[in-house]
C-alpha cells in the first residue's frame, strides 16, 4: 500500500500493522473473482485494496486545501454549520473540553433541552471530523474497504434526519434529493472478506458542509416550532419520537465514525484540541495491572428488557421482557488487559489453530494477524514490543489499559487461557452471556417484573461521569482495567470503558414492541445468527448507548471499542438467543445453527449444482428421469423470464439499453437479457459463490454441471451459457446486498427483481430504490418483479413482510396488493403472470416453485 503523504522514517511506525496490510493486499487479490468486461466504471471488478495513485477514488479529489486545522487545531469558521465548540455551546466546560449531555427525560424535557441535545450531538460529529487533515481523509477508502469512505458518514447522519423527519410527516419536502438518496443507506459487510468497491463519484466537501448547514438550521427550526414536542411523554407512538431516533442514530456513528479513524494512518489525523482528556493511566506503560482473580457471582434471577413507558428513547431491539435463573458462575473482575493478552500473543497464539474457531482462523489467516490490530509493532516482531494506536495518537503500550479486540480473538484467549489453566466443560474459559453480564449489575432499584428503574446516563453528564465509569465521554480514550472504581461485589468497567463481546447472537425478546415504523429494518437484518452482542458501552458511548437498556450488535470479525472479560460456568451456558421469539424461532440457537465448515460447505456447493442445472439446463437435461413424462412444468425458467421483459420492451417501445437484474444468482437471465438484445446488463447478487459461477460462465462460455440422478450415480453436463461472445461480454456482475444496493447505480431501462424479496430482511428496502429523483427504473422504463410471498419470520419480521398477514380491522393483507402499495403511483402494472420454476434434487424428486411475475412501468 503506497503512502498517501510524505512520512518521515521516524513516522514509520505510526500506521497500525503495515506489513500485515500489505499481506492482505495479496490475500485480497488471490480472494477476488477474475475480472469481467463492463460498460462502466461503476462495475469495474478489480483489487480493492490497491491505493496507487490511479485509483478511481482519487478522482474526488478537488485540491480543496483547507480542510486542515490551523496551528493550534483551529478550524475556520465556515467548518461549523451548528454551534461553534466555543463557551455557551452544550456540553463545552470551562476548560474549553468537550463531553456529552445526559440523555433527555422524555417525559418532563423542554423544547430547550431537546434542542441542547441535538446541539451537542450536532457539535461532538463536528469536533470528531475536524480531527481528519486534509481532503483525501474524507475519500480514502478503509484499509479493508469494508466501510463507505468518511465523505459518506459526514453527509449520512444529517441526510438521516432529513429522510426520517420526512417519513414522520415532520419535514414536508426534500432539501436536495441527490443527496438524500446518495447518502441514505450505510452498510453491514457480509463476511471480512466482502471487499465492496467504494470507486463512485462523491459530492465535495465543501458541498456536503452546504448541505448539513441546511440541516441544522432545518432540524433546530422544527425543535423550535413543531407542536409535535408539546405532548409530553413522548413515546414510541409519538412523531416526536423521530427527533429522538435521529438523535441516538447520529451518536451511534459518533462511535463508529471514531473507530475508522483509528484505523486511518495517523498522518492524515490530528487530535481535537476539545476532545475530552485522557485518563492518567493511558500514559503509564510502567505499571502493571493487578491479578484478574475470577470472581463468584451466585445464582439468581434476571429479567431483560427496557419498560415500553420508560422515558428515553430506545431501539427495537431494547423492548420486551425476558426472564432468566442464573447458575453460579465465576467472572473475570476486570476486562482482559493488554499485559495478559500480550501472554497469548507471546505463545504463538496467532499461530495456533487448536484456540480458534473455524471462522475466527479464516479470518485469522486472511487478515494475517499476527497481535491485535491497534497493536503496532516496534522492531522485529520476534521483540514483541508494542505501542497502541489510540483513535488519534500512538502511546506506549500501557499494560493495564484493556486489549481491543474482536470477538473471533476474544474467543481464542479464552480457549488458550482455558488449555492452560486445565479447564474444560462448562468451567473451561468463555465470554460473558447478555443475562450473565445482567448479574455483575450494580442496580439499586428494579421494577416489579426485575428490570432497573435507573440509568445514569438521564442524569450524569461525561463530566459527572468522570472517577467513577469512562463512559458519556467522560474520558478521551479507554482507561486502566482498575482505574474506575469497582462494584460492591469486586467488578470493574461493568459499564463503560470498553463494550464487552457476548456469547450471545442478538436475538429480539418477548412481547417486544415489534420495529418502529421509522425505522423498520434498524435490527431485523441482523437477526441471523451472525450478530453478536456486545455491552456495556464504551468510553464515547454516549445517550442511548451508554443506557443500561442497550443492546448492541456487530459481526464477529469487525472492531469496535471493544474488549471483554472472561467467564468460568457451572452448567451449560443459557443465552439470550435460545428459544427467543421470531425471527428466532422455537428451540433455535443461532450460535449453534452451523454444521461443520466441510459440511456447509457441501451443501453450498450441491445447492449451487442445482442452481446451474435450473439456470442453464434445457428442460431434456433438467427433465430426464421420469419428470418428462408427467410433464413437469418449471424448465428453462430465465429464458421465459426475460422473454417476458423483452416482448414487454418491444411492444411498449423501451429502448434495450442497460438492464440492472438484483437477485441475479448464477447469471442466465442476464445472459439471457444480453443475447435478447440489451446494450449492457448489470446483475447483482448477495451470494458470492453464485457471482463467482456467473463470471466463470461468461468467461468459459459454457457452465459444467454434476447432475445427481441416484445417489452417488451424476452424469456430466456441458451445457452452454445463453449468447454470444460479443452478448456476454455486454453483462457485468456485482456482489451486492438487495437491501442495500449500491447509490451510483442507475438509472436503467429496465431493472429486475428477481426472487429476492421474500428472502431478505426488508423486503420494502429495494422497492424504495425503483422510483424517486435517483430511481433505478427510468422514466418510461419497465420493472419486473417476481417473488413467491413465502415469507418467513426466520427472514424478515412480519411486520415488513408485503402481505401474508391480517389488518387491524381482520382483513386478509395480500401480498400483491402490500407490492402495489410499496411501488406507489411512480408504477403502473402493465401485465402479470404465474411462471413455474423446477429445481431438481434427483431424477425423481423436484421441487417447483410458482413464481408471481408483474411486470410494471415508471410513469412518474
Amino acid at each position: 500500500m503506497a503512502p498517501v503523504v510524505a512520512r518521515s522514517p521516524e513516522q514509520a511506525d505510526e500506521q497500525p500493522d503495515l506489513k500485515r496490510r500489505r499481506t492482505e493486499e495479496a490475500a485480497a487479490t488471490e480472494a477476488l473473482p477474475a475480472p469481467v468486461p463492463t460498460a462502466g466504471k461503476a462495475h469495474l471488478n478489480k483489487n480493492a485494496n490497491s491505493f496507487d495513485a490511479t485509483e478511481e477514488w482519487r478522482s474526488n479529489l478537488r485540491g480543496d486545501t483547507e480542510l486542515v486545522s490551523g496551528p493550534n487545531g483551529e478550524r475556520p469558521d465556515w467548518w461549523w454549520t451548528g454551534r461553534k465548540p466555543e463557551a455557551g455551546a452544550p456540553g463545552i466546560l470551562p476548560d474549553g473540553s468537550l463531553t456529552s449531555l445526559p440523555a433527555p427525560n422524555l417525559a418532563s424535557m423542554t423544547r430547550q433541552q431537546a434542542l441542547e441535545y441535538f446541539e451537542n450531538t450536532w457539535l461532538i460529529t463536528e469536533v470528531l471530523f475536524s480531527a481528519l487533515q486534509g481532503e483525501e481523509c474524507f475519500y480514502r477508502p478503509p484499509y479493508h474497504n469494508l466501510r463507505h469512505p468518511f465523505i459518506f458518514y459526514y453527509g449520512h447522519v444529517a441526510v438521516f434526519y432529513v429522510n426520517k423527519l420526512r417519513v414522520a410527516g415532520i419535514q414536508a419536502e426534500p432539501l436536495n434529493p441527490n443527496f438524500e438518496q446518495i447518502f441514505e443507506v450505510g452498510v453491514d459487510e457480509m463476511s471480512w472478506d466482502d471487499l465492496s468497491k467504494n470507486d463512485m463519484v462523491w459530492p465535495s466537501v465543501r458541498e456536503v458542509n452546504e448541505y448539513r448547514r441546511q440541516v441544522y438550521r432545518t432540524v433546530r427550526n422544527h425543535i423550535l416550532t413543531h407542536p409535535s414536542l408539546d405532548s409530553l411523554p413522548v413515546s414510541w407512538d409519538s412523531t416526536a419520537w423521530a427527533f429522538f431516533m435521529c438523535f441516538e442514530h447520529e451518536r451511534i456513528h459518533i462511535e463508529t465514525s471514531s473507530v475508522l479513524m483509528r484505523e486511518l494512518p495517523l498522518g492524515l489525523l490530528r487530535r481535537p484540541p476539545q476532545w475530552p482528556a485522557y485518563h492518567p493511566s493511558v500514559g503509564d506503560s510502567a505499571r502493571a495491572p493487578p491479578a484478574n482473580d475470577l470472581i463468584t457471582v451466585p445464582a439468581g434471577d434476571v429479567t431483560l428488557g427496557k419498560p415500553a413507558d420508560w422515558p428515553t428513547y430506545g431501539w427495537d431491539n431494547e423492548y420486551g421482557s425476558r426472564a432468566f435463573h442464573v447458575r453460579e458462575f465465576k467472572a473475570s473482575k476486570a476486562l482482559v488487559s493488554n499485559a495478559e493478552f500480550l501472554e497469548f500473543v507471546r505463545d504463538g497464539g496467532y499461530r495456533s489453530k487448536q484456540w480458534w474457531s473455524e471462522d475466527g482462523w479464516r479470518w485469522r489467516t486472511f487478515r494475517n494477524a499476527k497481535w491485535p490490530t491497534f497493536w503496532v509493532p516496534e522492531g522485529p516482531q520476534g521483540l514483541h514490543r508494542y505501542k497502541l494506536r489510540l483513535c488519534f495518537e500512538v502511546f506506549d503500550l500501557a499494560p493495564a489499559l484493556p486489549a481491543v479486540v474482536n470477538h473471533h480473538e476474544a474467543r481464542a484467549y479464552a480457549n488458550w487461557l482455558s488449555s492452560k489453566q486445565g479447564l474444560r466443560g462448562d468451567a473451561a474459559l468463555r465470554l460473558l452471556t447478555e443475562p450473565e453480564h445482567h448479574r455483575l449489575r450494580a442496580i439499586s432499584k428494579r421494577d416489579a417484573e426485575g428490570r432497573a428503574a435507573e440509568d445514569p446516563v438521564m442524569e450524569r453528564s461525561g463530566a459527572a461521569f468522570a472517577g467513577t465509569a469512562n463512559l458519556n465521554m467522560a474520558y478521551g480514550a479507554e482507561s486502566g482495567v482498575d482505574a474506575m472504581p469497582p462494584t460492591t461485589a469486586g467488578f470493574h468497567d461493568v459499564f463503560g470503558n470498553l463494550w464487552q463481546w457476548c456469547e450471545d447472537n442478538i436475538a429480539s425478546l418477548p412481547s417486544s414492541l415489534g420495529v418502529h415504523p421509522y425505522y423498520d429494518d434498524f435490527t431485523t437484518p441482523c437477526y441471523d445468527g451472525e450478530h453478536n452482542v456486545i455491552l456495556g458501552g464504551s468510553f464515547i458511548s454516549t445517550g442511548d448507548e451508554a443506557s443500561v437498556f442497550a443492546r448492541f450488535h456487530f459481526r464477529p470479525h469487525f472492531f469496535q471499542h471493544a474488549g471483554f472479560r472472561l467467564v468460568s460456568g457451572t452448567g451449560p451456558k443459557e443465552t439470550s438467543c435460545m428459544d427467543s421469539p421470531p425471527p428466532h424461532v422455537g428451540s433455535w440457537d443461532p450460535s449453534t445453527k452451523r454444521t461443520s465448515r466441510a459440511a456447509a460447505d457441501a451443501a453450498a456447493a450441491e445447492a449451487l449444482q442445482q442452481q446451474l442445472l435450473s439456470a442453464y439446463g434445457g428442460a431434456a437435461q433438467l427433465l430426464e428421469g421420469g419428470a418428462a413424462s408427467v410433464q413437469l412444468p418449471g424448465a428453462e425458467y430465465p429464458a421465459r423470464l426475460a422473454g417476458m421483459l423483452l416482448a414487454a420492451a418491444g411492444k411498449l417501445n423501451v429502448p434495450l439499453g442497460s438492464a440492472l437484474e438484483v437477485g441475479a444468482g448464477v447469471g442466465a437471465t442476464s445472459f439471457q437479457l444480453a443475447a435478447g438484445g440489451f446494450e449492457s446488463v448489470l446483475g447483482v447478487e448477495h451470494d458470492a459463490r453464485a457471482v463467482g459461477a456467473a463470471v466463470a460462465a461468461q468467461q468459459a462460455g459454457s457452465v459444467t454441471v454434476g447432475r445427481k440422478d441416484e445417489g452417488h450415480l451424476r452424469s456430466q453436463l456441458d451445457l452452454p451459457v445463453p449468447g454470444g461472445s460479443a452478448s456476454r461480454a455486454r453483462v457485468a456482475f456485482r456482489q451486492m446486498d438487495p437491501c442495500c444496493i449500491a447509490p451510483d447505480l442507475g438509472p436503467y431501462d429496465a431493472v429486475l427483481l428477481s426472487g429476492v424479496l421474500e428472502k431478505i430482511p426488508s423486503p420494502k428496502a429495494p422497492l424504495g430504490r425503483m422510483g424517486g429523483s435517483r430511481g433505478l427504473v427510468k422514466k418510461g422504463g419497465l420493472l419486473l418483479i417476481t417473488a413467491s410471498y413465502c415469507w418467513s419470520e426466520r427472514t424478515a419480521a412480519s411486520q415488513l413482510w408485503l402481505g401474508g398477514t391480517i389488518d387491524s380491522a381482520g382483513k386478509a393483507v395480500r401480498s400483491a396488493d402490500g407490492l402495489a402499495a410499496a411501488l406507489g403511483p411512480d408504477f403502473e402494472l402493465v401485465e402479470q403472470a404465474d411462471l413455474p420454476v423446477a429445481t431438481r434434487t434427483c431424477e425423481r424428486m423436484y421441487s417447483v416453485a410458482v413464481m408471481h411475475a408483474t411486470l410494471w412501468r415508471r410513469v412518474a
